[in-house]
């Protein structure tokens, strides 16, 4: 429960107050257009505006409630934070899993008491279904928003649903705390939306775990900074056919999210995520003359002062007609959780209707929120921005 979990848990209590719009959720200020031409807001569409039915829950490793977790990420302003404190206070932030292999940088304050993978996942998943009984919710969607792991390929405990409890009940180092929590979030029958870079889509035996429990599984790493706008710049150079061969991108950033890339194992994951959103945008196969010779660097900097509000880089090098140079530079300064929070409320209630809709395993189609969208076997990986949105838009016409 940290800065993005806060934001959105405060951004949705403004909105049921009437105090501010939900300003940047699809599910609350989009429109569609049904099989007829009919133009309709999604939220009218698909039941989305009662957000007094949504309740919220969490665990931290450091604070129990979301009102000291959101005074800690010092997102919101004093004056606005004291307009919601009253409700955040009342959200309760129980202890959860942590591994030090994964996030070395944080002093822990509240973590289970069970020490072997196994007693965590079945702690875990008793967390989820005590928590979602007690509120009395007909459904529910876990929401990963946790820090970023140090990244570590794929082990033989991944590869199945037998392999990967072996590897809980034997301790197995490979198993991360955010798979635990996918497990057990499974194992207690509720979607998963992974809004981290952290290994969990790629996992077979989560991929495995998903169907069998018949839930759905989104992720990995929320689009919604410096990549949403790369992805919007790239596919529009693509259809313009304009060459491309360097693209450098850096950001300053210092929060807790910051604080931890700051570990060249955590920035790995990052690393992964952000760099391979271009590949079939520049395609070097189709596209060969325009982008076989292109460079993506990607670097992220830890800046305490900055705080939550990052700021971003990018020098594109570009050429056109007769091969002429041209150059374009971005610089965004931006607030990384006010941008996420409203994706995060997006991505609960599309998982919500995608499970009610018997929808399991991987949810492709909510490509457009994630730098690093999972597919399912055999399925393209899209990241042109204005491709996924129209895939949004075609999957939730099928259910009009």
């Amino acid at each position: 429960m940290g800065a993005v979990a806060t934001t959105l848990m405060a951004g949705v209590e403004f909105s049921r107050r009437g105090l501010r719009e939900p300003i940047g959720a699809f599910t609350q200020t989009g429109w569609i257009t049904n099989a007829n031409g009919e133009r309709r807001r999604v939220v009218d569409a698909f039941g989305f505006g009662d957000l007094q039915r949504v309740v919220f829950g969490g665990v931290d490793l450091i604070e129990n409630n979301a009102l000291d977790a959101a005074r800690t990420a010092g997102v919101l302003s004093a004056e606005d934070l004291a307009l919601v404190a009253d409700y955040l206070a009342t959200v309760k932030a129980g202890p959860g899993v942590h591994d030090a292999i994964y996030v070395r940088t944080l002093e822990t304050m509240q973590t289970l008491p069970e020490t072997n993978k196994y007693a965590q996942a079945e702690a875990m998943t008793r967390v989820f279904r005590d928590f979602f009984a007690r509120e009395g919710c007909a459904s529910g969607v876990v929401l990963l928003t946790l820090s970023t792991e140090a990244w570590r390929p794929l082990a033989p405990c991944h590869a199945d649903e037998a392999a990967f409890i072996a590897g809980l009940k034997a301790n197995d180092p490979e198993i991360s705390p955010s798979q635990i929590y996918a497990w057990a979030a499974f194992e207690a029958g509720y979607p998963v939306v992974n809004c981290t870079p952290n290994v969990l889509l790629e996992v077979p035996a989560l991929q495995a775990r998903a169907v069998a429990r018949g839930v759905p599984f989104a992720g990995s790493d929320l689009k919604s900074g410096q990549t949403l706008l790369k992805t919007v710049v790239a596919g529009g150079l693509a259809k313009r056919l304009l060459g491309v061969n360097g693209w450098f991108s850096t950001n300053i950033l210092g929060n807790r999210d910051g604080f931890v890339l700051d570990v060249p194992e955590n920035f790995r994951a990052k690393e992964i995520s952000k760099g391979g959103v271009l590949e079939d945008i520049l395609d070097a196969k189709e596209q060969p003359v325009l982008y076989k010779d292109l460079v993506h660097q990607i670097h992220i900097n830890y800046f305490p002062p900055k705080g939550d509000n990052k700021e971003s880089w990018d020098s594109i090098q570009l050429f056109g007609w007769l091969g002429y140079a041209m150059e374009i530079k971005i610089n965004f300064q931006c607030r990384d959780s006010i941008l996420a929070a409203p994706l995060v409320l997006d991505l609960a209630l599309l998982m919500d209707l995608a499970a009610r809709k018997g929808e399991t395993g991987i949810q492709s189609w909510l490509g457009g929120y994630f730098k690093s969208p999972a597919g399912r076997p055999g399925e393209a990986v899209i990241n042109d921005f204005s491709l996924q949105i129209e895939i949004i838009e075609n999957k939730l016409r099928s259910w009009l």
